[in-house]
């Protein structure tokens, strides 16, 4: 059996379906409090002030609501506010770029919102903001998120012009019958044709995204979208899992209860995606991202230096992470730290202080241990303790006293192994690796089902 293989248990998997974190960080941002200010933002940005650098973006905007969508978005049909937006923005980076001087930007990520939502002048602006502003490597890894129903097929040549090398692209499902009833109806050929454009101009690394649980699907509609986006051969493939939370997401309410799959049948879709793409040569990287084993992410992982962050899976674990705009976190030396959340707040702070950072949270040492052994568990499967130790000078065994017997029941249904070195993750227990990182997680105990968090299949 591969070293990355998936062992799905449907007793199993139903028995530790309940809600938890998905860890793009620890503490999660739940812990996020409003005593953490811009003095100690600039003290983190400055705390490893040669450590790479990794800049997120965000862009707010859609000109159209997808039901299913519970991101930070506006709505609009207004070019106009994105110019907007970009000069508030380059307040933002006037304040904060001068903190990051020497450090090198060795990443770069788009998200919304729809970044393409830009025009070309505005795309240009931007990208030119970024470049003046902070000294971006040269072969640095350069991503966007595209939405393919506002853009045309030349929008890949401006991308690419510009310096983006990675593209993510939101299929979620191709049935009409499905996007009708999420408000994204897009044309599978023009798709088809984008991505032939962008391996042309010189796209280095294609994502798709899929999302199952929507409403229509059904085991064999999505097996039929599933077929016809492994045609497309993406080298990342997100397959992300609908929460349907009406009463925290407007838009959520225009979809009706009664067109979801059951959960069975979500387990269904997610067992046989993944057994399909598996058998299809891609490598489960881990919860809902797959890769082609010749993939950077999928490297990354077989050597040990994959790293997680508030984007999911990522490459970069050396880097410092700054974002930037409405509602973006960063995560600096030892820190974490959030914009403003609405966009009126984000424009009334930046134009009145030069900065939108509202709150964040000092780690303590004790959470960066357990943010280290997390990490290691969700990205590598396993942990060997005297990584831990010679890190921190401590005895894990020890340290963990508390911690390690809640493993029980989880060594008892062969989800990991426990030695006095180690912990090893099963290849069935890898589609339960958050309940496995919740053993470590002391504010998860605290609040157990006091909030709400999405179930971890």
């Amino acid at each position: 059996m591969s070293q990355f293989a998936v062992d799905w248990d449907q007793q199993l998997i139903e028995k530790y379906n309940y809600a938890g974190p998905r860890y793009t960080s620890y503490p999660t941002a739940l812990e996020f409090n409003d005593s953490f200010g811009f003095a100690q933002f600039k003290e983190a940005a400055t705390r490893y002030p040669k450590r790479p650098l990794s800049l997120y973006v965000h862009v707010p905007f859609c000109h159209k609501l997808c039901y299913y969508c519970g991101c930070n978005k506006v709505v609009t049909r207004h070019q106009s506010k994105a110019d907007d937006y970009l000069d508030v923005l380059e307040r933002e980076i006037a304040t904060v770029a001068p903190l990051m001087r020497e450090r090198k930007v060795t990443q770069l990520h788009w998200g919304g919102g729809t970044p393409t939502f830009l025009n070309d002048p505005q795309t240009r602006r931007l990208m030119g903001m970024l470049k003046e502003n902070f000294a971006v490597a040269s072969d640095a890894e350069i991503s966007i998120e595209v939405d393919p129903r506002e853009i045309t097929l030349d929008t890949m040549d401006l991308l690419a012009e510009v310096g983006f090398n990675r593209l993510s692209l939101g299929i979620q499902d191709f049935n009409l019958e499905v996007q009708q009833a999420v408000n994204r109806v897009q044309d599978k050929a023009f798709i088809e044709a984008l991505l032939k454009r962008a391996k042309a101009v010189g796209f280095g690394s294609i994502n798709l995204d899929l999302i199952y649980g929507l409403p229509h699907q059904t085991p064999e509609s999505f097996s039929h979208t599933l077929q016809q986006v492994k045609a497309l051969n993406p080298d990342r493939l997100s397959v992300f899992n609908y929460a349907h939370l009406p009463s925290h997401f407007a838009s959520q309410r225009k979809i009706k209860e009664q067109d979801l799959p059951t959960p069975e049948q979500k387990l269904t879709i997610l067992r046989e995606t993944i057994l399909d793409l598996t058998e299809a040569g891609y490598q489960f990287i881990g919860m809902d991202h797959f890769a082609h084993p010749d993939d950077s992410l999928a490297i990354a992982q077989r050597e040990g230096k994959l790293h997680r962050n508030f984007q999911g899976y990522t490459t970069q674990g050396d880097c410092d992470l700054l974002g930037l705009g409405v509602s973006a976190i960063s995560m600096l030396g030892d820190d974490y730290s959030q914009n403003q959340k609405v966009l009126k707040d984000y424009y009334q702070q930046v134009n009145e202080q030069g900065h939108a950072q509202c709150k964040g949270r000092a780690l303590s040492r004790d959470d960066i241990i357990r943010r280290d052994v997390i990490k290691a568990l969700m990205c590598d499967f396993g942990l060997q303790f005297s990584v831990i130790e010679e890190r921190y000078q401590i005895v894990f065994n020890d340290y963990f006293a508390e911690d390690l017997p809640l493993l029980a029941p989880l060594i008892e249904d062969g989800l990991v192994t426990l030695s006095d070195t180690n912990i090893k993750v099963s290849a069935r227990g890898r589609l339960l690796i958050r309940n496995i990182a919740m053993c470590f997680d002391v504010y998860f105990r605290k609040q157990l089902r006091q909030r709400q968090f999405s179930r971890v299949i």
